[in-house]
């Protein structure tokens, strides 16, 4: 594994052997012998000047290189950001996977180079490239950018530019590829409807593959019949095929479409049964952000956190069986020495057969030196034993997130953990030998008071002195606090964003008063809170300033060192557009808002009555314990029909933390139709 380096006589220039690790059958895959004037060869010459070279050549063990040119139907799948970045993440991983099983298909990959290397590629004309096959992105027939969250808009604008391709949706046609974006960041498509010709809205394993198929069938038809094409497939939102209509006072008076045959409402796509997960990871030249190996065990959330857009965006609630992980742990431990599992979900305690789960990888991995990763514990399903459980394979620490500390504020976000069963779960910790626990705080909401703040110190000055007494000096309480963001298809959506002098004083009490022994604070600043606000609730307005932010210089903005605050503030006054109309007033219950054509499967009026019920201090119990018909039951009743998963079941047909499956619960009748 790794590069040969030989002379190449006839040019003087370096010939790069790139080997595919990857043995199936005993045999590899494929050697590659670079061509001159090829683009491993222009590369090849200024590696060696940029910072982490091991980025920017792919022959990654476990990295599939198929015949380009047998392919008929050619992907490129690219995150927007450093490949350190990017290769940690499971979605991209996923859509390489389900593309790639297709004999008529490929799927190569493509991230954001860092700044030297940008510097370099524009200085020297070099096309931004696939890393499988060194392939120009310019000449696959779809590009799909991953958007998991707002601060990717700017890398996603700079990608198209490197990849040699117009930035406007309006300006390519059939001789470029097809620009598709999906991730949660898309389930407010508006504010990157002039760049991408086409969203999904919602999970793309399945999708991915009918867009390929869909544009091997129609190669050579003008752009615009392609995208009738697509937006018929269910789950894709072509922003050019509606049209935007503003009230005076700059709120939308509707979106609705401009061409026949077009739905008016674009229902997201979801995949009934979760595919088996995907194991054979590609083990990375470098080390990345996080050097571990993922299986999603539960997708969706059944807690009705009122600020939380994944676990809205994400339901309903589907669980994998306990033997399909293990089968999965134990495939990539074969396939690819990762000595880390994460189990991912938004509540992983939530997850109906955790305990058995836990007990199973502490049984079959207790002695190998595994580190299970559960990175979403949930207080008040986090038991004693669970914990014990899991301690059995390698780890130091817990994470936990109360996001509020004081009981009107935990009422408010529908999120109530009481202090007594924070400071349990703390001596459960601390009292089986672990020294960290690291928890998640949020403040902002306009209704918290410094009170509220004071509360959140107080809990953790009792949870540390809860590990010093367990301990003695070596307990460590790290401790994160966000600021809160309202987000769309959301009952907090109608809210408006805490002001920056009321956040920099929360910032400062917390910061006076947590600097003690064993106790470490991070928080974010308020220009990354009040530059994502923007975009959360943005509407098609808001490309010509995100244009103009990238013609500025910005790009990077998730990096704190790289965002340019003031260059988006000038951006916005060029653009004749007030930024404070997105972050500081509240909504009108009837205001029609830019993502309302987009349908995530929940009711307007279930997320306006979940508002006014926060208003009043009014709380929901778990789905699992009670359906309060949010509207996705009969969104998708046909789909249920065709498949027996019970995670299906709303309520889920198991509760939390019992084994064994019971028989159905009844279900309201309001929530079926």
């Amino acid at each position: 594994m790794g590069f040969a380096r030989q002379p190449c006589h006839d040019s003087g220039a370096y010939t790069i052997l790139l080997q595919q690790a990857e043995r199936r059958n005993g045999k590899i895959l494929k050697a590659r012998i670079m061509q001159p004037g090829s683009i491993e060869q222009r590369i090849e010459r200024h590696l060696l000047t940029v910072e982490k070279p091991g980025r920017y050549v792919g022959g990654e063990y476990n990295s599939v290189v198929k015949d380009w040119a047998r392919a008929d139907v050619k992907v490129a799948l690219a995150f927007p950001d450093i490949y350190d970045l990017g290769m940690s993440n499971l979605g991209i991983m996923n859509l390489y996977h389900q593309v790639n099983q297709r004999a008529d298909m490929l799927a190569e990959r493509v991230f954001s180079p860092w700044l030297d290397m940008e510097a370099v590629m524009r200085q020297q004309q070099i096309p931004l490239y696939s890393l499988e096959n060194k392939q120009p992105i310019r000449d696959f027939d779809l590009l799909g950018i991953s958007l998991p969250y707002e601060q990717l808009y700017t890398n996603a604008i700079n990608l198209l530019d490197l990849a040699g391709l117009p930035i406007l949706s309006r300006d390519r046609d059939e001789r470029h590829p097809l620009v598709i974006a999906g991730g949660h960041a898309c389930f407010n498509p508006e504010p990157m409807a002039d760049f991408i010709d086409a969203f999904v809205i919602g999970e793309g394993e399945e999708v991915i593959v009918e867009i390929a198929a869909a544009l091997g069938r129609l190669r050579g038809l003008p752009r615009t019949e392609q995208l009738r094409q697509i937006a018929r497939i269910q789950g894709m939102y072509v922003p050019r095929f509606y049209a935007v209509d503003y009230q005076a006072d700059g709120t939308v008076r509707s979106v609705m479409p401009n061409q026949p045959g077009i739905p008016a409402r674009v229902l997201k796509r979801i995949v009934l049964t979760l595919p088996k997960p995907f194991t054979r990871f590609i083990v990375p030249n470098i080390d990345t952000v996080h050097n571990r190996a993922p299986i999603e065990i539960m997708r969706g959330c059944t807690r009705g956190c009122r600020f939380c857009h994944a676990g809205m965006v994400t339901r309903p609630v589907r669980e994998r069986p306990v033997a399909e992980i293990m089968t999965a742990i134990d495939e990539i431990v074969r396939y690819t020495g990762f000595e880390e599992i994460s189990l991912l979900s938004l509540s992983s305690s939530d997850y109906v057969w955790v305990e058995e789960l836990a007990e199973e990888v502490n049984r079959v991995y207790k002695d190998a030196g595994l580190s299970l990763s559960l990175p979403s514990l949930r207080i008040e399903s986090a038991s004693a034993d669970l914990l014990e459980k899991i301690g059995g394979t390698r780890r130091s620490g817990f994470t936990f997130a109360p996001e509020a500390a004081a009981e009107k504020m935990r009422d408010l976000i529908n999120k109530y953990v009481s202090d007594d069963q924070v400071i349990q779960t703390a001596r459960d910790v601390y009292s089986r030998g672990w020294r960290t626990i690291k928890f998640y705080f949020m403040i902002g909401h306009p209704d918290e008071t410094l009170d509220d703040v004071q509360a959140i110190i107080d809990l953790c000055g009792r949870t540390l002195r809860e590990g010093a007494k367990l301990l003695g000096k070596k307990a460590t309480l790290n401790v994160g606090v966000s600021t809160f963001i309202p987000k769309p298809h959301t009952p907090f959506q109608w809210v408006p964003q805490d002001s920056r002098k009321s956040v920099e004083r929360k910032q400062a009490m917390l910061k006076r008063q947590m600097r003690r022994g064993g106790m470490h604070l991070r928080w974010n600043s308020y220009d990354d809170s009040e530059f994502e606000g923007w975009l959360s609730r943005g509407d098609r307005r808001l490309s010509r300033v995100i244009r103009r932010a990238w013609e500025l210089g910005c790009k990077f903005d998730a990096w704190q060192d790289q965002h340019k605050h003031g260059r988006w503030l000038q951006a916005f006054a060029e653009s004749g557009i007030d930024p404070a109309f997105y972050n500081f007033r509240e909504r009108d219950l009837d205001e029609v808002f830019p993502w309302d054509h987009i349908d995530v499967g929940l009711r307007k009026r279930f997320l306006q009555d979940d508002y006014l019920m926060s208003i009043r201090r009014e709380t929901r119990v778990d789905c699992r314990d009670k359906c309060f018909a949010c509207g996705i039951l009969p969104k998708f009743a046909k789909e249920r029909a065709t498949t027996d998963d019970l995670a299906w079941e709303c309520p889920p047909v198991t509760p939390i933390n019992e084994r064994g499956r019971k028989s159905p619960v009844e279900i309201p009748l309001s929530a079926i139709g």
